[in-house]
């Protein structure tokens, strides 16, 4: 079992690594491509915000990179500074993606609110579950519950993991639906900014695998050693 799990993790870190790689070398090459419409990333979020009747959203500057996300509390599409300012193909399709997750907010998109609900639990789950499972494990024989309780924790994150993958692929949809309704892009930007969208949501999808194939081993480790 042991060998299989390194195997394993082995794949999914190798899987995740080369669709990172990927991603980076996607926004750093439609970074240089200019929009021919001159807009930049706020101006594109409040253009797809107002598109959508959305007018109680506000868009801000945040530092860092890939720092950019729609906060559902506070209403505010959080753009990187480079995003927020930037005029390129890989400015827009993050922009219209975050705006996507407004729009979906606005129209009370189910899965995002299932989302949201579970923020709170996956907040405090994240802080205590690899504490409890290592405890679980060195008390195996002698308190089997407690990775029991570790590894039903854990699948609450797993849950999350895979819930956010049709929030994640349905505001691409959205944002890429609205960049080519509004003729906001010319053919070579649009297909850019897909381009890109599609490798960023490939992220979720690692990141989901990754986190099943953890939970399978725990239980796996459960059933072997209790018994």
């Amino acid at each position: 079992m042991g060998m299989s799990y390194m195997i394993l993790i082995g794949a999914i870190m190798l899987m995740s690594w080369f669709v990172s790689s990927q991603l980076k070398s996607k926004f750093e090459f439609y970074s240089k491509l200019q929009l021919q419409n001159g807009m930049s990333g706020k101006e594109i979020a409040e253009k797809m915000l107002a598109d959508n009747g959305i007018y109680d959203v506000k868009v801000i500057s945040v530092e860092g990179q890939l720092t950019d996300h729609y906060n559902p509390a506070n209403k505010t599409v959080n753009l990187s500074e480079a995003v927020y300012n930037q005029r390129n193909a890989a400015a827009a399709a993050v922009t219209a993606h975050e705006c996507g997750h407004a729009v979906q907010h606005a129209k009370a998109y189910g899965w995002l609110e299932m989302r949201s609900s579970l923020v709170p639990i996956v907040n405090v789950a994240s802080s205590y579950v690899q504490w409890i499972l290592l405890a679980g494990i060195l008390m195996i024989r002698t308190f089997p519950a407690l990775l029991l309780i570790g590894i039903v924790i854990f699948a609450a994150t797993t849950l999350f993991a895979f819930i956010t993958l049709p929030v994640e692929y349905d505001a691409s949809n959205r944002a890429l639906a609205w960049l080519k309704g509004k003729n906001m892009l010319t053919s070579s930007e649009y297909s850019g900014a897909e381009d890109a969208l599609k490798w960023a949501a490939r992220t979720y999808v690692v990141a989901a695998i990754g986190s099943l194939g953890t939970l399978l081993y725990y239980v796996m480790m459960y059933n072997s050693r209790r018994n």
